[in-house]
């Protein structure tokens, strides 16, 4: 495992809800990220729950062609999307993913603040999330999100056998809750992958940002 190298948070980027004219784009994700990705019928089935689900996506000009020429002609491309279901007032994170090439560029901090938002807006008092245990990067990104470890959910990863470690956030409805988003929002400008922790190698995963070519993953997690 190596610590990953600051980078630059990405531009220009825009949090919108999910709609299917974007499934094209989060499914192209969805095949790089996860070795059993989620079928189009299984997000057209989510996103068909409006009153109990939220769903994002990031949106980044496409590379290569000026922000206000892209917005002009309304071409961006998705490089992250997450969901949360809602219910009895209680938030599950269900997903979380970023474009590999644009690891560690704040990404996944504003999705989160758009599925808090959103899980606040559902009326969610708590919410909680599974992550690897591996995965100290996500862990402190979820930490700064006011989530906690209470436990662990073994071999839940059935892929690899791995353990997740459950996290719960509580008090989403407070002032108090509020500044914790606030302060995430005042953090987007700042460099990618400050958390120091060391990225670890996930096999499947292509094109991820930070790991040397000979550690078992062509790039790293972020």
């Amino acid at each position: 495992m190596v610590l990953a190298p600051l980078r630059p948070a990405l531009g220009d980027v825009e949090v919108v809800p999910m709609r299917r004219r974007h499934l094209r784009g989060v499914l192209a994700i969805e095949r790089v990220v996860y070795p059993r990705p989620w079928s189009p019928g299984l997000f057209a089935s989510e996103l068909s729950q409006g009153d109990s689900r939220r769903y994002v996506v990031a949106l980044a000009p496409l590379r290569d062609r000026p922000a206000f020429e892209v917005r002009a002609l309304g071409r961006r491309r998705v490089v992250g999307y997450a969901g949360v279901m809602v219910g009895a007032g209680e938030a599950h994170v269900t997903t979380v993913a970023v474009h590999p090439e644009e690891h560690r560029r704040k990404i996944a901090t504003r999705l989160l603040l758009g599925l808090m938002d959103g899980a606040v807006e559902l009326g969610a008092d708590a919410a909680t999330l599974e992550v690897r245990v591996a995965n100290r990067g996500a862990q402190r990104l979820y930490a700064a999100f006011g989530f906690a470890p209470v436990g662990v959910r073994p071999g839940y990863y059935a892929e690899t056998g791995e353990d997740a470690l459950i996290m719960w956030a509580h008090d989403l409805r407070t002032p108090e809750y509020a500044a914790v988003l606030d302060r995430q929002r005042a953090r987007l400008a700042d460099p990618g992958g400050a958390s120091g922790a060391p990225d670890h190698p996930v096999p499947w995963v292509v094109g991820r940002v930070g790991l040397p070519d000979d550690s078992g993953a062509p790039g790293a997690e972020g």
